[in-house]
């Protein structure tokens, strides 16, 4: 049976998710912060520094985050990223 996670500990493994990838950003002058979870199970993430004007941030949102989180979270429909 399959237990219900609760939105902080969702949101401690988001965090720790992105915590992951974080060095990486940084090496290019970027970072991430989580804005929210919806209740479709959709995470909306603002990229910053080098990463919010990066021509290739689409590829960093679904190849390095998307996947990051998904390993902490399957439920996961996608990410968005908000201005």
């Amino acid at each position: 049976m399959e237990t219900k996670v609760n939105r902080g500990e969702l949101v401690e493994r988001i965090e720790g998710a992105l915590d992951s990838i974080r060095p990486f950003l940084k090496a290019d002058g970027g970072d991430v912060q989580l804005i929210e979870v919806d209740s479709e199970d959709v995470v909306h993430l603002k990229l910053l520094g080098a990463c919010g004007s990066c021509e290739i941030s689409h590829i960093t949102m679904k190849a390095g985050i998307e996947d990051s989180i998904r390993k902490v979270y399957p439920e996961l429909k996608g990410v968005i990223a908000v201005d």
